[in-house]
């Protein structure tokens, strides 16, 4: 077989941040929020397309989180930029409502075991919920993304069958949802099974609403990005320095970091519309913030041969 050509991916990808919630989500101590307000406005000055800023949940679900109307109120919003907040119910949906958001994401799981220890829900009972918060978004204008967690494993039912994440794809697709991320939430996912998930999908879903959420756990998520890239997929999640992870899922590391995701598409001639040093200011800021090293392989090589200089 011969090798693909470059000439037959995707020419230009849409990056979508992740580290303002789902990274931040998932630290030990609480971040000022005045430090969140200046990483959002840092990330927002890069050229990406999309920031998922905060979540509208219940401020004992996650403590790090109960700023959301803050954060929202006072963020530099920069023209085409969409600034995406979770919202887990009606109720976060007119807190996020009031606070001017114009764009929601919804999240379930494509396993029952996870989704319970998540959300205290079954699949059925969580999309349930969710058709009447996409119902009244979208009669208010709102843009819609949809989540699915635990796409190509499970840390309680192991391997995921792909019918189980089209089951779900299915569902949020018929109540009108945007854009769909799936996730390979503990980072267990390979090439083949993105290709295989990437194939079905695509048959319930067009591919320029399709997006894919890598971990790199078990440093796989670049090569999936790649597969994904050949199946003609052009969103992708990841997060500045590689922050977050997964707190119900035990052993899960952090996103991809989106300075290797832009190292290897600009490298790739895919373009982003993203820079990356405005990224790594971003990233470097934060990481000052939470006084710990960040785990993107780019941002430090970048990182030492600035030192160097």
């Amino acid at each position: 077989m011969s090798a693909l050509s470059l000439s037959q991916l995707p020419v230009r990808v849409k990056v979508c941040e992740m580290g303002p919630r789902d990274g931040l989500q998932n630290e030990a101590g609480i971040v000022p929020t005045s430090d969140k307000i200046r990483y959002i406005d840092l990330l927002s000055q890069s050229g990406l397309a999309l920031i998922e800023t905060t979540s509208f949940v219940r401020p004992s679900a996650i403590p790090q989180l109960t700023d959301a109307e803050e954060v929202m109120a006072s963020i530099d919003r920069k023209p085409g930029v969409t600034y995406v907040c979770l919202v887990p119910n009606v109720r976060g949906l007119e807190r996020a409502r009031v606070s001017g958001v114009n764009a929601i994401a919804v999240f379930t799981a494509a396993t029952e075991s996870f989704t319970k220890r998540n959300i205290n829900m079954t699949i059925d009972d969580s999309l349930a919920a969710f058709r009447d918060v996409v119902k009244a978004a979208r009669a208010d204008g709102m843009w819609v993304r949809g989540y699915i967690s635990t796409a190509f494993g499970c840390p309680y039912e192991g391997r995921v069958p792909v019918e189980a994440v089209v089951r779900v794809a299915d569902r949020l697709a018929e109540m009108g949802i945007d854009e769909l991320s799936v996730g390979d939430t503990i980072g267990v996912g390979t090439p083949n099974q993105v290709v295989e998930v990437a194939g079905a999908l695509q048959e319930h879903l067009p591919v320029e609403r399709l997006a894919f959420h890598f971990h790199d756990t078990r440093g796989t998520a670049l090569a999936n990005v790649v597969a994904a890239l050949q199946m003609n997929v052009t969103i992708f999640d990841s997060s500045s320095g590689g922050l977050g992870g997964c707190p119900y899922a035990p052993g899960a590391t952090g996103n991809l970091a989106t300075e290797d995701l832009l190292y290897m598409l600009h490298g790739m001639g895919i373009e982003t519309g993203v820079d990356l040093e405005k990224v790594r200011n971003a990233s470097r800021f934060i990481g000052g913030v939470l006084q710990r090293d960040l785990v993107s392989r780019a941002y430090n090589a970048l990182e030492a041969q600035l030192l160097r200089a």
